[in-house]
């Protein structure tokens, strides 16, 4: 949500979005501690920026309100979202540092003068990222500014900024202080920081879970789709940031506990009819696809991970099982699935298969199709 909106609106009232993921939910608002009452109040700025203050002047707060709190130097204009005794578990999982040994103080609420000047700001901050990327550009740097926040009395801006490498912008911090007179801070954010403050549409067809509700990111590797047996296809793990895709992290927990009893891939299973290699897994249904080896034709035979443990089983103790599995072992997937085998045309990937055959066009408008004559 624009910020400028919502300082006319007041407060975000619990509408969902983009302005709704730094809320914090809380479920001990109906419960009074008057034996162990705290003043610390958690406080939401742009670009899922948070901070403690302390509530030295005992101002009655609630969530949306708009306050006036302690900045260095002058003061900033901040968004309550959180009081009471939840905030010093938020201070725990955010690993909030002191300064001086204490945190900042809260001023008041935001005046109707506060608020005018804070407008301004919000306005110039376009403009200022625009100029301020021509300056970088100018002075040959390997960087990109991607965002620009002023503090609420517009004598100071932070300037965050993607980079591959590390940037020496000394020279950059002088220019953009001359050029706007404030005072400047860089902060370097991520490609996933970006990708959540642009937002967009994700291939789940729901916005991206970075602009609606991720605020803390975690490393996402390939092992994650490993574990879920997911294939690794650059194309396809990748989100709109160009980095692996945050949600491959959500169920990897799932698949790693249904793994657990799962025994060796790499082991080949001896039977009366033969040797078969493992070549896929269904997790979650706990069945091993295997295929025989020395055979053609793509017949690909279901069998259920505890039968899968009690063939190793009885292979170690020398006797091949009398067969693979009780159900589908004459029957090869291709056939269960629906395809005719054998056909190059109704296969899955068909779509993405770029020496596809194209059929041609001749200047009568229709298709010309060759007929093959019966003998």
């Amino acid at each position: 949500m624009d910020d400028l909106n919502l300082v006319d609106r007041g407060c975000c009232n619990g509408h969902g979005g983009t302005c709704s993921k730094l809320n914090v939910y809380d479920w001990l608002s109906d419960v009074i501690n008057n034996s162990n009452s705290t003043d610390l109040v958690e406080v939401r700025f742009k670009n899922t920026r948070k901070d403690y203050f302390r509530n030295v002047n005992n101002l009655q707060l609630a969530q949306g309100d708009i306050i006036a709190v302690e900045a260095s130097p002058g003061h900033d204009i901040g968004i309550v979202t959180l009081t009471g005794d939840l905030v010093l578990e938020q201070m725990k999982k955010h690993k909030v540092t002191t300064i001086n040994g204490d945190l900042r103080k809260i001023y008041r609420k935001a005046k109707p003068a506060d608020i005018d000047k804070w407008k301004e700001a919000i306005a110039l901050e376009h403009q200022t990222m625009l100029r301020s990327r021509q300056i970088a550009n100018e002075l040959r740097l390997d960087m990109k500014i991607g965002d620009v926040e002023y503090q609420g009395d517009r004598t100071k801006a932070i300037f965050y900024y993607l980079a591959d490498d590390r940037v020496d912008f000394r020279q950059l911090i002088k220019v953009l202080a001359d050029t706007f007179k404030i005072r400047v801070e860089m902060k370097q954010i991520g490609a996933r920081q970006e990708a959540g403050r642009i937002g967009g549409i994700g291939p789940c067809g729901r916005e991206t879970c970075c602009a609606s509700w991720i605020s803390n990111f975690v490393s996402v590797t390939t092992n994650s789709a490993r574990y879920q047996d997911i294939s690794l296809n650059p194309q396809k793990l990748a989100g709109l940031c160009g980095k692996l895709k945050c949600c491959l992290n959500y169920e990897v927990d799932t698949y790693l506990d249904a793994q657990k009893d799962f025994p060796s891939t790499n082991i080949q299973l001896e039977t009366e009819n033969g040797t078969f290699r493992f070549q896929k897994s269904d997790i979650l249904k706990r069945v091993f696809w295997y295929t025989k080896v020395g055979e053609q034709g793509g017949m690909f035979f279901p069998v259920p991970v505890d039968r899968v443990k009690e063939i190793i089983r009885l292979n170690r103790q020398g006797t091949k099982a009398s067969r693979l599995a009780d159900d589908f072992e004459s029957k090869p997937i291709i056939e269960k699935i629906g395809f005719e085998a054998g056909s190059s045309k109704d296969t899955i990937t068909r779509f993405d298969d770029p020496k596809r055959a194209k059929v041609k066009k001749h200047s009568g408008g229709g298709h010309r199709r060759n007929f093959k004559p019966k003998a």
